[in-house]
């Protein structure tokens, strides 16, 4: 079973150096929700733009019966140009490329103008090797902008969590992986449970994040109704360095980005480190100090995130299921 348990709640030459630096860094938002909407499901693609998810991952791979692929991805695809999610970042989860699926899928899905392609099942570097050379084919022939386009690898694995550093590292138009656990505990011959079993898996395929500083979003916490039990499931991914984790519920968008905001002290710190920067540079410093100690580059990093953070979803309130 893979992560695809959805509710019921609505002559070569290489990209332009601009489109793959837009690609990289694509307006440096929080990347903490990835709701999954299965391709197949009319109502919930015509609405699911409202609640807020920082992304949306249209999936035309294990969330589609085999009878509704071709109606699934014609679907998903009016549903992109039809301008519903301007201000979403859009994400589409297409078949193995090498099923009689994956080729009509990644055509549908680059013309149509998602923003990232999601490979499924993905294993080794050369993998995404062959999805970027594709997708650059296709942008190519219908005019898009080449490097446009970016890249999602979801590691279902123990062949994938291995080669983790090396799919990370494969694209510059690699943007993000992602963990999906249901099928990586079934290659280790384990189920879901306390989170141990996960555990060596997010770490390798978070360190592959940070090494190649893109985007880590964590497995799916699919028992909807147990707030208590994904909030803590939450806290885990989030004090491993987890940049955010994939949703099968609306319901669970609100929660996560709580879990994620910064409290008022925080906010107000991080303010005070940016500040101090920002006068430092203005002066032309080449040491940043606050309070009589020095800030180094990370720090300020760190700042500047929970800035993002807090703009996103403002600070964190002590009850759940609202932000401020």
């Amino acid at each position: 079973m893979s992560e695809t348990t959805h509710a019921g709640d609505p002559a070569r030459h290489g990209p332009h150096p601009d489109a793959l630096a837009r690609a990289r860094h694509p307006h440096r938002m929080p990347h903490r929700s990835m709701l999954f909407l299965p391709g197949s499901n009319a109502a919930m693609l015509s609405t699911a733009y409202i609640y807020g998810a920082d992304a949306v991952m249209f999936d035309l791979e294990d969330g589609v019966a085999l009878r509704e692929k071709d109606s699934a991805r014609l679907l998903v695809m009016h549903t992109l140009r039809s301008g519903l999610y301007a201000g979403v970042e859009t994400v589409v989860r297409i078949n193995p490329l090498d099923t009689p699926f994956g080729r009509a899928d990644l055509e549908a899905a680059v013309r149509a103008g998602a923003d990232v392609i999601r490979l499924p099942k993905t294993e080794t570097a050369q993998d995404i090797v062959d999805l970027e050379a594709a997708v650059e084919s296709i942008e190519r022939d219908c005019g898009r902008e080449v490097g446009s386009t970016r890249l999602m690898a979801a590691v279902e694995s123990a062949a994938g969590v291995v080669n983790a550093v090396a799919i990370a590292s494969s694209s510059p138009r690699l943007t993000s992986i992602a963990l999906a656990g249901f099928d990586y505990v079934i290659d280790m011959r384990t189920t879901r449970g306390d989170g141990s079993e996960l555990f060596y898996a997010r770490c390798a395929v978070l360190h592959a994040a940070r090494v190649a500083r893109i985007a880590a979003y964590d497995v799916v916490f699919s028992d909807v109704e147990d707030e208590e039990g994904f909030l803590a499931e939450v806290d885990v991914i989030k004090r491993l360095g987890f940049d955010g984790k994939s949703l099968i519920n609306p319901r669970q968008i609100d929660l996560l980005h709580n879990a994620y905001a910064p409290t008022q002290d925080e906010l107000d710190r991080a303010r005070l480190v940016v500040e101090a920067a920002e006068h430092a540079a203005a002066e032309g410093l080449g040491v940043v100090s606050l309070g009589g100690k020095m800030i180094d580059a990370p720090i300020i990093e760190a700042a500047r995130r929970t800035i993002s953070y807090a703009a996103a979803s403002g600070v964190r309130l002590e009850t759940t299921g609202t932000t401020s």
